[in-house]
């Protein structure tokens, strides 16, 4: 499309839009509040019963469609309506205002949709370098379509976490700390959730009641409810209160089901008519594309009153219209109030994440000197574990900015620079000082001095991960991070992830041990350094890591066909979000990757054992698809199960990322490591190999596995007279007709006791480290 055919589009949707806004605007103005928000939120109730009634393959219609985001649009332009304009002359309910309302709020979604598109076309560069334009056209869309299908049962524990180091000023300006406005905000979410399910199901009991009363006097309902109610008062007054629950909105009266004080909802709602801003005069008055007064603040006084009209902007828009107004209330606070928020954020990833980090070494705020300009540089969370290196860098101010995309694009871009530049730059600097020696030492400051604390060996480190924390989310830029030129991977091959702490709430339920963590990450790393494979947040990304494991493989596959410009997965985070519907989300297990029972039992033994080594094997298990899974199953439950005959049994089995070599040792019996590195190195020269993963586990023959640990797997590069029996093995293992899964001999190995390690002498396993530093830790 030439430019002026672009513009003249342009003009002619946005004249569009704003004519539509104007017709909401006047439908919603003449109708009864109250009956308004019953209808709605009724619908929005049906709507939701009969998307979870159909079926798997008409779900994959396109979410344009969505009659849940449809009616979360309607919602967001109600509250708009009302933040905007005083309360008028009303007439009585009419349903088929209604039934128009929801035909003129789809037609301006789908204009809205439309000018996304056509006026991002013609964007040739900027920010994100050629791929702007893609960019902005996606986050004018995400703008539009906001997060109406998101889960709502965790916004109490986000709550709680992230406001707990203001707990003191909390009480001392609204009267509550941070459990309980952790507990209201979840209330919240609760009512719209499930309220109108608990509001039935109050009728229903107290008709039963009514109904009972009537049966002892005789006498017809009909003829004893007013005395019913006058001899149940309470229960009268539930029953009034679910009939306004289910008819008149009342599920998103937050005065009623939440126990916050009226100061802080006071400070979290808009009056009638107090918005002057989103209907105003001028380009985009009352589209989409102006800030909708729900980003700003998420409630909306009614009477006396506070209500959620709103219900998915709860927790981001609430929680920082509540730290504003905080500071509005105590702006002697600032100071005191970001020290605290930087700290909060600088410990959330080890925090929240600490079952995912046991024995790790965590070093917080670790200074070093540059070798680039000679200054000391500081970086905010350092993790080590086993293998695997993880440089987290937090930003604790807001995330996502409340600018429409369209009137001001640059400043969107601004806030990617703003947040994952400067966490980009800060890892940047960090993995150029590992690389600038063979080990590198680590500093603290106290009291004005610098003191080592510890040294780093990049050498020692087979993963090493960069990471930008945000406080919120702000996808989906900290998922289109990576398309900005300045973010390439750092020393060409660790590559940068932005996440949030509200990212790492689910991440740490669906991937409870470290061995499924830190796989997920490096797949996540994977897709993080693959330009134009765009998926729009991290539950997209947890998703199909779930339903795909190496799902990374799978985009590379796709981009490599020449006529593919850009690879983008929708839809993937279903799996997750379905996760956390119901009543009994709690007690149900999260939806996890399938393994059979033999190769879960090792994977167990490794993570029992957290020996020098274990992550990568874990790695490399997990690396296998579903054929490598089942055949590696299929090879230890054989070989395990003649463990009391047989001291000791291996097998190599050759498939997804290389040969895997297990050694299989009856437990209570000392390993031959000898045999074991001269079997294994045998078995790769066998199958002709440059590189081998080794593991050892102990185990018996009933099914158990009681230890399992990785060892360095030593290939020959020539045959001399010292290795001459590995390549004589090697040969005989080779052979046609014959396999790598040897019997071994059944003479009984030593017991530990008669042949124990001194911790000075060199670990068996082949590390060539001392056996204190590398398995006798």
């Amino acid at each position: 499309m030439g430019e002026i055919e672009q513009n003249k589009a342009v003009d002619s949707l946005l004249k569009e839009m704003e004519a539509i806004a104007a017709q909401m605007r006047e439908l919603i103005i003449s109708m009864p509040v109250y009956d308004l928000l019953g209808y709605l939120y009724a619908q929005r109730m049906i709507k939701a019963m009969a998307e979870q009634s159909i079926s798997e393959e008409l779900q994959k219609v396109d979410r344009l469609e969505d009659p849940i985001d449809e009616m979360q649009f309607l919602l967001e332009y109600v509250h708009a309506v009302l933040a905007s304009d005083i309360p008028s002359v009303e007439t009585e309910f009419d349903e088929t205002k209604c039934v128009e309302l929801f035909e003129i709020s789809h037609n301006l979604r789908m204009q809205a949709m439309s000018f996304a598109m056509v006026s991002s076309l013609n964007t040739k560069s900027g920010a994100f370098g050629p791929d702007t334009g893609d960019i902005e056209c996606q986050a004018k869309l995400n703008w539009v379509m906001l997060r109406g299908s998101r889960y709502q049962v965790l916004e109490g524990e986000f709550y709680r976490y992230t406001l707990e180091p203001h707990n003191d000023v909390l009480m001392e300006v609204y009267g509550v700390d941070a459990a309980d406005i952790a507990e209201g905000f979840q209330a919240m979410a609760d009512a719209t959730r499930s309220g109108h399910a608990n509001a039935i199901e109050e009728l229903m009991g107290q008709f039963e009641s009514a109904q009972a009363f009537a049966v002892a006097r005789r006498e017809p309902l009909k003829d004893v409810v007013e005395a019913w109610a006058a001899d149940n008062v309470e229960q009268s007054k539930d029953a009034s209160r679910a009939m306004d629950d289910v008819f008149r909105g009342g599920i998103a009266n937050v005065s009623r089901h939440t126990k916050l004080p009226p100061m802080l909802l006071a400070d979290l709602a808009y009056q009638r008519g107090e918005e002057t801003e989103f209907f105003a005069a001028g380009d985009f008055a009352g589209t989409p594309y102006r800030t909708l007064p729900a980003r700003k603040k998420p409630l909306i006084q009614l009477d006396s009153d506070y209500y959620a009209v709103d219900p998915c902007f709860i927790r981001d828009a609430g929680y920082r219209a509540l730290l504003y107004n905080l500071l509005q209330r105590k702006p002697d606070y600032k100071k005191t109030f970001e020290d605290r928020q930087k700290t909060m954020s600088e410990a959330a990833f080890a925090d929240i994440l600490a079952s995912q980090f046991p024995d790790a070494t965590v070093f917080q705020e670790v200074y070093y000197k540059d070798p680039a300009n000679k200054q000391w540089s500081e970086n905010d969370t350092l993790i080590l574990i086993d293998d695997v290196l993880f440089l987290v860098e937090a930003k604790a101010g807001a995330a996502a900015t409340i600018s429409s995309p369209t009137l001001d694009f640059g400043r969107h871009a601004q806030s990617v620079q703003d947040l994952v530049l400067k966490a980009y730059k800060q890892c940047e600097r960090f993995f150029n000082y590992l690389n600038s020696a063979d080990e590198v030492p680590l500093y603290h400051l106290v009291d004005g001095k610098y003191g080592e604390c510890g040294r780093v060996r990049r050498a020692d480190y087979r993963v090493m991960v960069p990471i930008g924390l945000t406080v919120e989310s702000f996808s989906p830029f900290s998922t289109y991070c990576k398309e900005l030129p300045q973010v390439e991977p750092l020393l060409g091959r660790h590559a940068f992830i932005s996440l949030s702490i509200d990212d790492l709430f689910v991440l740490k339920r669906f991937l409870p041990t470290p061995g499924e963590f830190t796989h997920y990450i490096e797949v996540r790393q994977a897709v993080a350094g693959m330009r134009r494979a765009h998926l729009f947040d991290e539950f997209d990304h947890l998703g199909a890591y779930l339903k795909k494991n190496r799902f990374d493989q799978d985009i590379a596959d796709q981009l490599k066909d020449g006529k593919i410009n850009m690879v983008v997965w929708n839809g993937m985070s279903d799996i997750v979000n379905k996760s956390f519907e119901g009543e009994g989300w709690e007690s149900r297990p999260f939806p996890t990757q399938d393994f059979p029972k033999e190769v879960q039992k090792l994977l167990g033994a490794l993570d029992g054992t957290r020996a020098r080594g274990w992550l990568s094997v874990e790695s490399h298990i997990r690396d296998l698809g579903e054929e490598g899974r089942s055949n590696l199953a299929k090879m230890l439950c054989d070989f395990r199960q003649t463990l009391d005959q047989h001291p000791a049994r291996y097998f190599v089995l050759c498939g997804d990322g290389g040969p895997l070599f297990v050694w299989l040792q009856q437990h209570n019996n000392l390993i031959d490591w000898g045999k074991v590195n001269d079997k294994a190195s045998a078995a790769a020269l066998a199958v002709r190999v440059s590189n081998v993963v080794g593991v050892v586990a102990e185990a018996s023959a009933d099914g158990a596995y009681y230890r399992a640990q990785s060892f360095v797997v030593h290939i020959p590069t020539e045959r001399t007279e010292e290795n001459a029996h590995i390549y004589e093995d090697a040969t005989r293992m080779a052979q046609p007709k014959r396999t790598v899964n040897l019997n071994q001999p059944k003479n009984i190995v030593p017991s530990e006791k008669s042949k124990k390690l001194g911790r000075n002498d060199l670990c068996p396993c082949g590390s060539y480290l001392k056996y204190k530093k590398c398995h006798g830790r």
